[in-house]
């Protein structure tokens, strides 16, 4: 027999999620969008064909709680780590400079006629990263504790 659900299991806890499909992604898209990271944080790993970016994401899932509590929006550091990379190219990233901070618009996939594609990291500023993968399979994991955003305001997108 189980027994119910508590308070405490409700409680907030690190994401880790892992995107194998297009829905999958658009969830994982939307939740690093607005993140931020300095180019050198990414990290290409040709042998085991796995690309990774440590991100300072901020927490979208965690607004309705924050303003309810009074508390200010928050970011966490998060690694989000492709599988099956075969090729990287970039375009407006400089790469190796510490002080130039990119931020996430949106993670999308285009498909190709095998079960591969390309995944497109779009970055402000005109910015993109493409991975071409021989199928998709995309992790987002939350490695720190959350900390308040240094702004103290939600991203906002004017129209």
């Amino acid at each position: 027999m189980s027994a119910d659900a508590t308070f405490e299991d409700g409680a907030a806890k690190p994401l880790r999620l892992v995107a194998m499909d297009e829905d999958d992604l658009k969830v994982l898209s939307a939740l690093c969008q607005d993140a931020v990271f300095p180019s050198t944080e990414m990290q290409w790993q040709r042998g085991k064909k796995r690309f990774g970016i440590l991100l300072n994401r901020f927490r979208w899932e965690d607004i309705p709680f924050a303003e309810r509590g009074g508390r200010k929006p928050e970011r966490v550091q998060s690694v989000l780590a492709v599988e099956t990379v075969e090729r990287v190219a970039s375009q407006g990233v400089p790469r190796g400079d510490a002080d130039t901070i990119l931020s996430v618009l949106s993670v999308t996939f285009e498909a190709d006629e095998t079960s591969g594609g390309a995944l497109i990291l779009t970055l402000a500023g005109d910015g993109a990263i493409r991975l071409q993968v021989s199928e998709l399979e995309v992790a987002l994991r939350d490695v720190t504790k959350p900390y308040a955003a240094v702004s103290g305001k939600v991203p906002d997108h004017p129209v």
